[in-house]
């Protein structure tokens, strides 16, 4: 929480995007908040008229075109269910628990390693290598934060707000060499994959590669540095992957689906509408126009 506070005072738009989250503006309708939001953070306005850009899109179809049905896809919980229905078992990490509360986890009926993180979050998780090195007075406040946090209201995704808080506890996996597993984030535009996205070296150095469909790297950097000289090895199961995402975005104008691909084998992590929540930045910024041009807005189903 420190850290976060010296960055904000240390960054004028941080301060006033931090006091945007403040519970006296969740009178904003989220048209609106986002619109403050936007120009706060990416110093423009946000176009909803005539949305072009992917980052606008995604905006757009934040607000008028989410489904009930989504707050299945996004809760790291039920989208188990969800996938076996759609692909077959065999497709998500395994599981070791799944709790309601911090009190509920049976720490001394957990293997020493494993993975704890909330159902209703994004970018909350905690890796445990050696469960006797554990401050369980520390982790139970970081694991309440989780359960109180209320996501819907950082960035107004419909699909989170309705979402039951839980804490998951799945296996701990590493890659064939032992090293951290590196993300696979196939982007699909209505049921086409159009890019995979690389994420690697997330505890040192947060660097991500973007490469289209037959494995040619992209030179975009979107968010995160990217690396050109880094040489991630084509999945042998690419193929693979690709089916299984194009089968669980059909239907949808634009959903991520990630992956861990781990000793040959895939395994879905989750299913994401809104990627960075629709502030991701690129650079170059054409690849911002070009990507959006992919999405193909579907009729408004819903008005602020």
């Amino acid at each position: 929480m420190l850290k976060k506070l010296k960055k904000v005072v240390k960054d004028p738009k941080l301060i006033l995007e931090y006091l945007l989250d403040f519970r006296i503006f969740r009178v904003l309708p989220d048209e609106l908040y986002l619109k403050i939001k936007y120009r706060i953070r990416m110093g423009e306005i946000l176009n909803l008229t005539t949305p072009e850009t992917f980052n606008e899109k995604l905006h757009w179809l934040k607000l008028y075109a989410w489904k009930p049905e989504y707050t299945r896809m996004v809760d790291k919980y039920e989208v188990r269910n969800y996938i076996k229905e759609m692909i077959g078992e065999g497709y998500s990490v395994p599981l070791l628990g799944v709790y309601d509360s911090f009190e509920d986890v049976d720490f001394d009926m957990l293997p020493n390693e494993f993975v704890l993180k909330p159902n209703h979050t994004s970018g909350n998780i905690f890796i445990c290598k050696d469960k006797s090195k554990i401050d369980y007075k520390k982790l139970k406040k970081e694991v309440n934060r989780w359960l109180k946090r209320k996501y819907y209201w950082f960035h107004r995704e419909r699909p989170y707000k309705n979402v039951k808080p839980r804490i998951l506890c799945e296996k701990y996996l590493v890659d064939e060499l032992g090293q951290e597993l590196k993300d696979y984030k196939v982007f699909c535009f209505n049921g086409v994959p159009g890019f995979i996205q690389v994420d690697f070296n997330k505890s040192t150095d947060y660097t991500r590669n973007l490469y289209d469909p037959d494995w040619n790297y992209i030179p975009v950097t979107y968010r995160h540095p990217t690396d050109p000289n880094k040489l991630i090895m084509k999945p042998t199961n690419l193929e693979e992957m690709l089916e299984i995402a194009k089968k669980l975005s059909r239907g949808f104008p634009f959903l991520r689906i990630d992956f861990f691909y781990i000793h040959q084998k895939l395994y879905i992590t989750e299913l994401t509408f809104y990627p960075e929540a629709g502030f991701g930045t690129f650079e170059p910024e054409t690849y911002n126009y070009k990507f959006g041009s992919w999405i193909k807005l579907p009729n408004k189903l819903f008005k602020d």
